[in-house]
């Protein structure tokens, strides 16, 4: 059973339905979560080697997201075969996955 379909699962069980703004929103605060575990691990950045993020925090956002696509009809393992073609594309047409933008 994928991820998406067992966040589904439970969003359906537990009667979590929500419109994607919400799923949108939750995701940036959970990601927040984690940018806050590694402001707090590095010293602010002082010590970049010393990052840690909870698991629990990386599961939270992860939850999220996938709550978020499932609002949205997006299926998770298609958006992610898109982005890597994207970035395959990017590697082979200059070098770098970056947008440069």
């Amino acid at each position: 059973m994928d991820a998406q379909r067992k966040v589904a699962e439970f969003l359906a069980e537990h009667e979590m339905d929500a419109d994607p703004a919400y799923r949108i929103l939750d995701l940036a605060s959970e990601v927040g979560e984690l940018a806050k575990d590694v402001n707090e691990s590095t010293d602010y950045g002082a010590a970049p080697e010393d990052v840690a993020v909870n698991s629990d925090e990386l599961g939270d956002a992860l939850f999220a997201l996938l709550a978020a696509a499932e609002s949205l009809d997006v299926d998770a393992d298609d958006a992610v075969d898109e982005a890597l073609a994207k970035y395959e594309a990017r590697i082979e047409a200059t070098g770098d996955p970056g947008s440069g933008e």
